[in-house]
Formats: structure tokens, sequence, C-alpha cells
């Protein structure tokens, strides 16, 4: 049985537009190392960026029927996150898909598969994560689900939670989290701040980071060379 839900409880908009000025290295760092879905998953263009709640669909190899599907579940400040349920490279999504998902006010997609009319998309400025560029085609013949739980790029992914995505990668919060991982996100950015300052200003990161000891425990020795 295939199933979509309606209306799933979502990040508040409140929360999720805090974490805007936050890249995806810094909200992994910032929430434990937790997250961040796999490095095969790279952006389509440079520069995109997406902020939003997940919007989940799984989906059969080389058939993007549910994304159709999916479009209606979508509301403004989503990110549609869609799975295969075996691997595929095929060209699930385009430039008419992503009229539609513009549209309904959704600001990205990641896809474990591929993606197609890259050149489009640019112009768009829709952002898009997914394993592969391919203008391989799709059929619509089998159902899936949409609004229920996935595993994308080695990560599960719940509807409602938060995803982020830059040049870095994706990184997923959970949506009981999000409010503790913001907070935790601005303090880590305020301590890199300053960070940054000393280091621009010369200062060793051996020093900054108190390293010189460690580094002498383990057997780490210095001697000057000979003339």
């Amino acid at each position: 049985m295939s199933l979509v839900r309606r209306s799933p409880p979502r990040v508040p908009p409140e929360i999720a537009t805090g974490f805007a000025p936050f890249g995806v290295a810094t909200i992994h760092e910032a929430q434990g190392r937790r997250g961040l879905l796999g490095a095969h998953m790279r952006p389509i263009y440079p520069g995109a960026h997406a902020v939003g709640t997940a919007v989940t669909v799984s989906i059969a190899p080389a058939d993007n029927w549910m994304i159709h599907v999916a479009v209606e579940q979508c509301r403004p400040g989503d990110v549609l996150v869609v799975s295969p349920t075996s691997p595929s490279d095929a060209g699930y999504f385009g430039e008419l898909l992503a009229c539609s998902l513009k549209a309904r006010g959704v600001v990205g997609l990641v896809i474990e598969a591929g993606c197609r009319d890259v050149g489009a998309l640019r112009e768009m400025g829709f952002p898009v994560w997914s394993r592969a560029v391919s203008a391989q085609g799709t059929v619509k013949e089998t159902l899936g689900d949409v609004n229920l739980p996935v595993v994308c790029a080695g990560q599960l992914i719940h509807p409602g939670d938060l995803v982020v995505g830059d040049d870095d990668g994706v990184v997923v919060v959970r949506r009981g989290e999000a409010e503790a991982v913001l907070r935790a996100s601005a303090t880590r950015e305020e301590k890199e701040a300053r960070t940054r300052a000393r280091l621009s200003a010369g200062e060793l990161g051996l020093d900054i980071y108190g390293m010189r000891e460690a580094l002498a425990r383990k057997g780490l020795r210095y001697e000057d060379a000979d003339d």
C-alpha cells in the first residue's frame, strides 16, 4: 500500500529562517557532527543555498510519478527530499517540475538520483542537490509514499525536519531539535568569528587551540637545521 500524509508538523517558520546565515558545516558541527548527507550529494551549480522544511518522497527507480503527487503537499518554505527505493541515476527532475514547485513556494530539491535541465534551473535560481546529472528520462507507472520517513544519502529524514544545503553539501536537523541547534549554531558562528580575527592578525592555530602540549605528549620534537 502507498500513502500520502497530508500536513505533517514542520519546524516553525521563524526557527527555519533563523538558520539562513549559517552554512552546512557550521550546523553539522553545532549538532555534534550529525545529520550530514553523503558527500556524493552535490549542488548542480555553484552558490546554491536553501533552508527549508522537508517534504519527503519515496519513489521507484527511473519513475517520477510520485514527485508530481508530492507537489500538491508542498507549502512555501519547503524543500522536497526524494529517495528512490533502488539506486538510480535517471533524470527524475527538470525545468517543468521546478516551475511547479516554485509556484508553491518550494525553495529547493534534494534527490539521491539524477536531475536535468541544469542551465534552466540555474537561470530560474532553483537549487538542487543530486547524486547525478542525466538527460535520461523516467516513466510514470509505480506508486510510492509522500511524507513518510525516508533514508536519503545515508540519513534518516522525517517530514517536517529542517534541511539546509549549500556548496558544502546537505545537512538535516531533526524537527524537535531545531531550536537548540539554532542556538548552538549561533554560538559556534560567534566563536569562529573571534578565531578568524585572531588568525587574520597573525596568531597561530597551534597557540589558539592549545595544541603544543598535546603534540609534545605524542612525541613531536623540534630541532634546528644545521647550518
